[in-house]
Formats: structure tokens, C-alpha cells, sequence
């Protein structure tokens, strides 16, 4: 039986357009090699290092400046990122809401501290209260693990409390979910745009 569920954040709750970015990051910063370190879901180079917790914000921002258009900021950096961001499906807002009310509801991201911010902007954006819908937010920077590593699944099932086969798992990458599956939880795959509380109750 479920009695948590954990949602990854970026392409489940969230909606991602890659290109959106990449042309942001090449208009705003003059930066041509982030498609090199930017995938939908699995990141690498020095954007890799940072949501693996191995080099701060403020460390990824200024490797970015160094290669970047003279004159930008810190701030430039943010607002090329953001742009991964696209929105959230408003409809998500109440389902998370009626989960919440039902089950203990966690979030489980390969994820950085800029992005994150932008995310909980989004949420209030859309009107949801994530500190109340989310008892706990799990982030790869923070926990210097990351998915699909079966100690990231292993460290969040112990500080949720209950056993792999209790926790269903929503993620929008195949890879993530089989790292789900491998440490004993149940896991789903997402394709962002669909309905997820029909993935949801299809997994239960």
C-alpha cells in the first residue's frame, strides 16, 4: 500500500523547454557551449558539478561569466536558467493539494539552488503553498547524491520513514525510474503534458 508519494520536480510538476534555454543562454550571455553541459535530465560538465553539490551557485555563475559576452552579470546567469522554466499546468495545483491531504508528498530532484528558487516562485505563482504540500524537498545539491544512485533513494527512504515498497515514485526520465525501481520503491513514468493524476492512480 502507498503512503508517500515523491514527485520529481522538473518536467513532472514543472515544465521544461530545453531550446527556450539554450537560445537564452546564447542571446543574454553570448555562452555557445551550453549544449554541452545542458540535458533535460541528465546534466554535465560544471552545470553537472553543481547540482551534484560539488561547486557552489556563485562558483557555476562565474565559470559561465568567464566564458560569456563582456559586461554580463550574475544575474544574466540567473535569468538564462530561469528560461528552463517554463510554467506550471494550474491543474496540477489541486491535485497536489488532494494528494497532500492523503498521502506524505515529497520532492526528489537532480536540481540547484538557482532553479529551485525559480521554481518556488513558480508554485506561488500559481497560487500552491509547497512548504505545506511538501513535507520535505529532496535535492541533489543539498544531499551532494543524485539520481538514479541507489544511495539518493536509499538516504530519502530513511528520512521518510517507510519501506521502498510504501513510496511511489513519479519521474519524466526512464533512467531515474529504474534507479527507483532497483532500491525497492514503486516508480512511474511521466511524459510531461499528460495527465499526471491518471499516471498517479494507474501506479497506486
Amino acid at each position: 500500500m502507498v503512503k508517500a508519494i515523491v514527485f520529481d520536480l522538473g518536467g513532472v510538476l514543472i515544465d521544461l523547454d530545453f531550446d527556450r534555454c539554450v537560445k537564452a543562454f546564447r542571446e543574454v550571455l553570448g555562452y555557445e557551449r551550453i549544449t554541452e553541459i545542458l540535458d533535460l535530465s541528465h546534466q554535465k560538465g560544471i552545470y553537472g558539478e553543481m547540482e551534484a553539490g560539488r561547486v557552489t551557485a556563485d562558483e557555476f555563475r562565474a565559470e559561465i561569466l568567464r566564458e560569456s559576452r563582456p559586461g554580463c552579470v550574475p544575474a544574466d546567469v540567473d535569468r538564462a536558467m530561469a528560461e528552463l522554466l517554463t510554467g506550471m499546468d494550474p491543474a496540477k495545483v489541486p491535485l497536489l493539494e488532494r494528494l497532500s491531504r492523503e498521502y506524505a508528498v515529497y520532492g526528489l530532484s537532480n536540481n540547484n539552488e538557482i532553479s529551485v528558487k525559480r521554481m518556488h516562485d513558480i508554485y506561488e505563482e500559481n497560487g500552491l503553498d509547497w512548504q505545506r504540500v511538501f513535507r520535505k524537498e529532496f535535492i541533489s545539491s543539498r544531499m551532494k547524491l543524485m539520481k538514479p544512485s541507489r544511495a539518493i533513494f536509499d538516504a530519502a527512504a530513511a528520512e521518510i520513514g517507510l519501506p521502498g515498497g510504501e513510496i511511489l515514485f513519479i519521474d519524466d526520465s526512464q533512467r531515474n525510474v529504474d534507479g527507483a525501481l532497483a532500491a525497492g520503491w514503486k516508480a512511474a513514468l511521466y511524459v510531461q503534458g499528460t495527465d499526471l493524476g491518471a499516471c498517479i492512480e494507474r501506479n497506486l
